[in-house]
């Protein structure tokens, strides 16, 4: 198997536009109103508001031409702390090499 890019850059040169949207296959708790549109929220097992996910595990916000976010501008606050090249980010990118098989 050839290398996978996006896992063999520095941690200086990561960014959201070189990675395969790892974080979207998180499980996102919505816990402030940041005005996620409703046909995106979904509600979890023990009564809380979650980003709804497709079938295959992806974000619904997620836009599968582009590998982004469809509502970026109000994204949940989980997604905006998780920090783009944070320990956290680089583990869900390791973690990601098996889609690429």
């Amino acid at each position: 198997m050839s290398t996978i890019p996006h896992l063999q850059l520095p941690t200086a040169d990561i960014s959201c536009s070189n990675c395969a949207a790892c974080c979207c296959q998180l499980e996102v708790m919505l816990i402030t109103d940041t005005g996620v549109p409703q046909r995106f929220i979904d509600t979890d097992d023990w009564g809380g508001e979650v980003m709804r996910r497709l079938d295959d595990g992806w974000c619904a916000a997620l836009d599968r031409d582009s590998m982004r976010c469809t509502i970026y501008e109000v994204r949940p606050l989980i997604c905006r702390e998780f920090e783009m090249g944070s320990p956290e980010c680089r583990d869900e990118r390791g973690g990601m090499n098996g889609i690429y098989r």
